[in-house]
């Protein structure tokens, strides 16, 4: 299984870590690990792993969204976090 973390532009509470854990959690190949505001970690067994439909997904929920070259869920906001 590999990870990957996306850095999420336009949450800024609980409700948007919410919003967007749904969205990831609803999308076929993704498995949820983590989600603070401004950044999701991510998990797939897919190869590779399904990147664009988490963006996607994500886009429809109103958020833009890209990879984090370093997996860094860093600096997320202690307390807003779905696990």
């Amino acid at each position: 299984m590999s990870e990957f973390t996306l850095r999420i532009d336009g949450m800024h509470c609980g409700a948007c870590v919410r919003r967007v854990n749904q969205a990831l959690a609803s999308t076929e190949g993704l498995d949820v690990k983590e989600v603070r505001v401004g950044a999701a970690r991510v998990a797939s067994e897919q190869q590779p792993p399904p990147i664009d439909r988490a963006v996607e997904a994500l886009a429809k929920a109103g958020y833009a969204a890209h990879l984090d070259p370093t997996g860094s869920t860093e600096p997320a906001q202690a307390g807003n976090q779905i696990a």
